[in-house]
């Protein structure tokens, strides 16, 4: 029996998809979670097979890196990711988090099914447009921002100052410094603005 989180904000969103799996004989909804933190502690009490993780709660709570500390725990479920979101950015961050896969919601009932059957099983689950992007990513010599660094960016990119980042992602202010100091770097540009106006060009950012 495989054993399943759902971690997303809208209610709609979980009811839909426990309906979903709740009519299959070998997968079973063991608790839903509205934030990142009740997702990372049902994943810690319940210890599922999976858990299902949309990649945003709200204006600034993160899947990403709810994904990170779900994988961190001693008995680590695995991460399928099932979001709205396909900018490169989300993509790289949650799988370089620890996702197993990454679906977009409007996948086919089909679709979703294998891909949480095969992500309990630890085996790769990619949307066929998720697993193109990713390997054109890979082929092709472009820009390349670390997960870190696309955290920091998107945090930036919301209006929050040095220090708030910092907060936010549990690390300094010289760090933070750092990773915007690259982030200009591999980008070109001298300012947060242009950063992150080049960033959304290029499809790091959404």
């Amino acid at each position: 029996m495989i054993r399943v989180v759902i971690a997303d904000d809208h209610p709609v969103v979980r009811a839909g998809v426990r309906a979903l799996l709740d009519a299959e004989d070998d997968i079973v909804v063991v608790g839903e979670a509205a934030t990142p933190d009740e997702a990372v502690a049902l994943a810690e009490t319940h210890a599922p097979e999976l858990v299902l993780m949309d990649l945003q709660f709200g204006d600034r709570a993160s899947g990403t890196e709810a994904t990170r500390r779900v994988r961190a725990l001693a008995a680590p479920p695995y991460v399928l990711v099932l979001t709205n979101y396909d900018t490169d950015g989300d993509i790289l961050g949650a799988v370089e988090a620890g996702a197993s896969g990454y679906l977009l919601k409007d996948a086919p009932p089909d679709e979703l099914l294998a891909g949480v059957r095969a992500a309990a099983a630890g085996q790769s689950a990619l949307a066929p447009a998720i697993a193109g992007r990713l390997l054109a990513r890979l082929r092709e010599p472009r820009v390349t921002l670390s997960a870190r660094e696309i955290e920091v960016l998107q945090l930036v990119s919301r209006g929050a100052s040095n220090a708030e980042v910092a907060a936010r992602l549990h690390i300094t202010d010289a760090t933070v410094k750092s990773h915007l100091a690259h982030v200009f770097s591999k980008l070109g540009v001298t300012s947060r603005t242009a950063a992150v106006a080049s960033a959304r060009g290029l499809g790091i950012l959404r």
